[in-house]
Formats: structure tokens, C-alpha cells, sequence
């Protein structure tokens, strides 16, 4: 019997002057793998134009049909992205999506990213729905302007009629 409080005490004991292996949660957060995929974002370039160029690519790879595009063409006056087109409407539902990366793997542009970003919850369903002004990124990425891929858009030509 004593042979067995002696190893309870001599466990005890170790352990007490292990260093704690929990977190104080939330004003210490446990750090994620560099592959995990957490909240869509979406980019800007570092001139403040939106990468995303409307091609709707995302939407299509995605399995669970979360994401919606509506492409628009741009304003040369005013462009949103240095391509003919940009994301009109973007929206990516939370609840459906099972953060596969398809998505992100399909982005032409590197625009679509999946951020560490893992707390998610809302009191609505509608909060889970996220419209483009949340998804933009706040600070510009450090991408720039590719050369030589876009050629200077100066709108629509209008048909010509023989």
C-alpha cells in the first residue's frame, strides 16, 4: 500500500512542475498549421484594386455550391480590378462550405485566399453568409499589378455594322 501513495505522490509531483499544457483562451490563442484553412478573404492588390477579376472559377470548383460570383464588367474611368470584369457580387456561405481549398486552388489571380482565422460563430444564419465588404481584405497584399497581362482597358467597342 505504501509502495502505491508513494508512485500517486511521485506522479503528482512531476507533474506539478511540468509547465501548464492549456491555454488561456481567448487571450491566448493556440497556433494553427501553416496549412490550416480557416475565413475566405479576398485580396487587393497593393495600388488598392481587388484581384479578384470575376471569372467565376471559384464558384465552380466549389463542391458544396458556397460561394456565388457575379461578374460585372469594369468602369475605365473607375476600374475595381485591372481585368476587363470584377467580382460584382461575392458571396461565400459558411454553413455550406467545408473548407476543401478547391476554391483556392482554382483562383487564377491568388485572389481567394483561406485565412487562420477559425472563430466563426454568429447568433444569425444570415451573419454566416459573408458579402464581398467582409471578405475584402483590409490591408493591401504585397502583390502588384502583373505586367503584360492586362492589356489598358478602355471599355466596351461598340459593334461594328457592315
Amino acid at each position: 500500500m505504501l509502495k502505491a501513495i508513494a508512485k500517486g505522490l511521485g506522479t503528482t509531483l512531476r507533474v506539478l512542475f511540468k509547465p501548464p499544457s492549456t491555454y488561456e483562451y481567448p487571450e491566448k490563442k493556440k497556433p494553427r498549421a501553416a496549412r490550416f484553412r480557416g475565413r475566405h478573404e479576398l485580396r487587393i492588390y497593393e495600388n488598392g484594386l481587388e484581384m479578384c477579376v470575376g471569372c467565376e472559377l471559384c464558384q465552380v470548383a466549389c463542391p458544396a455550391n458556397a460561394i456565388t460570383v457575379v461578374a460585372a464588367e469594369n468602369d475605365p474611368a473607375a476600374p475595381h480590378s485591372p481585368g476587363e470584369r470584377y467580382g460584382y457580387k461575392y458571396q461565400v456561405d459558411l454553413l455550406r462550405c467545408i473548407f476543401c481549398g478547391l476554391c483556392e486552388e482554382a483562383c487564377p489571380t491568388d485572389c481567394l485566399h483561406l485565412t487562420q482565422e477559425f472563430e466563426l460563430a454568429a447568433f444569425t444564419r444570415e451573419a454566416e453568409v459573408y458579402q464581398k465588404d467582409r471578405l475584402l481584405a483590409r490591408r493591401p497584399s504585397g502583390y502588384r499589378v502583373p505586367e503584360n497581362v492586362y492589356p489598358p482597358y478602355t471599355g466596351r467597342k461598340a459593334a461594328v455594322h457592315a
